[in-house]
């Protein structure tokens, strides 16, 4: 083997190491960080508001970092206020709504079990007298054997259930602690941060500082162009579902939209959790017009999600459609639900390392050659 091609080997091996052991490594430290790099992720969206509030009303950074979170935590105890009073709302509501409802579906059951599950089993009691013994002990073989999965699939789920409870419950203290250090660390960041900035830009090397400013830029672009791009979605499909609701005239319309565009950011279960078993229960009620309408107002929503997603990434992001709808399928193949949001990140990520030069580097340090 020519001795270019065993060093080519070598660094092409270097770099998978290196490669591996930097996201190891990442990993790693991220489990021990993890709030500092929420106070960063914060500290990095607040930080135009601050500068706003420092150069143009000629406040004091410190300060302008309180009055910005103060404002933060207000929306959010404010968001938080105004769930937990509809949902008492919502409540108080369904109490005396619900019941009807339920009385409506036992009725329902009752005359579906005397009208189709009694002759039905009247006709297999009589087929299954019919049969020889060796089929009847086969057959009750096979349910039993699907009693006693069900039996224990179902037991399972509740043990993990009860099992998780006293974890949930222990990491409330657990969630307190990082709140209070993700703030902490927040504000000191914030407040430092281009101090910081200019401290951590002595610590690299001038070409990664080249390629390194160009990944970020081409990363905030991608970040707020993806959190661009969701909040239409979920505005266009709260939008399309208070019209639907008002003209099938549902109460509390606007209350309903406004839980299934935030539902709407679920990864691909998104309105169909709350469509779905709606659309069910009005069937089985009897509002057959209704059940229909609310079908019709669930495809049209999926049909515009699946239309505009693509679309919407693409021209937000800078990717192409086609390549958008790639890294969806692909990631959900790969990693389910999740896989609907890493795809396109991951693709984002692969995007502007390209346009950086990174992936050229990589290759000119493996072939061994040297810029001119």
């Amino acid at each position: 083997m020519p001795v270019h091609y065993l060093y080519r080997s070598l660094r092409f091996v270097f770099v998978i190491f290196v490669i591996i052991a930097g996201l190891a490594s990442l990993y790693y430290i991220s489990t021990l960080t993890y709030p500092f790099l929420i106070a960063l992720a914060i500290a990095f969206l607040i930080n135009p508001i601050v500068d706003v509030l420092e150069k143009k009303v000629r406040m004091p950074r410190a300060l302008a970092v309180i009055v910005v979170l103060l404002f933060l935590l207000a929306l959010v105890a404010g968001l938080v206020t105004l769930l937990v009073a509809e949902i008492v709302t919502g409540t108080q509501y369904l109490a005396t709504v619900v019941p009807n409802h339920f009385q409506k579906l036992v009725v329902y059951m009752e005359q579906f079990v005397a009208s189709q599950l009694i002759p039905l089993y009247n006709q297999l009691a009589t087929l299954f007298k019919n049969l020889d013994t060796t089929q009847q002990d086969t057959i009750m073989t096979n349910i039993q054997s699907v009693g006693t999965k069900i039996a224990t699939t179902v037991g399972q789920f509740i043990q993990n259930i009860l099992q998780n409870i006293p974890s949930i419950i222990g990491w409330l203290p657990n969630f307190a602690t990082i709140f209070i250090f993700s703030l902490l660390a927040t504000f000191f960041i914030s407040k430092d941060w281009y101090r910081l900035k200019a401290l951590f830009q002595k610590l690299l090397p001038s070409k990664v500082q080249t390629s390194g400013t160009k990944v970020f830029a081409e990363l905030k672009k991608a970040l707020f162009g993806f959190i661009k791009a969701q909040a239409t979605l979920i505005s266009i499909t709260t939008l399309i579902v208070l019209v639907g609701l008002l003209i099938l005239r549902v109460e509390y319309a606007i209350t309903i939209a406004l839980i299934i565009g935030i539902v709407d950011v679920l990864p691909y279960l998104g309105t169909g959790l709350v469509f779905v078993p709606w659309i069910i229960y009005a069937a089985i009620s009897g509002e057959t017009h209704f059940a229909i309408g609310l079908g019709v107002l669930y495809i049209v929503v999926l049909v515009q999600r699946q239309v505009m997603e693509p679309k919407l990434l693409s021209s937000n992001i800078g990717l192409d459609p086609l390549a958008t709808l790639i890294a969806l399928f692909v990631g959900f193949k790969l990693i389910g639900f999740l896989g609907l949001i890493v795809g396109p990140v991951l693709l984002v990520i692969g995007r502007t390392l390209h346009h950086a030069g990174v992936f050229q580097d990589i290759w000119n340090f493996i072939v061994g050659k040297k810029e001119a």
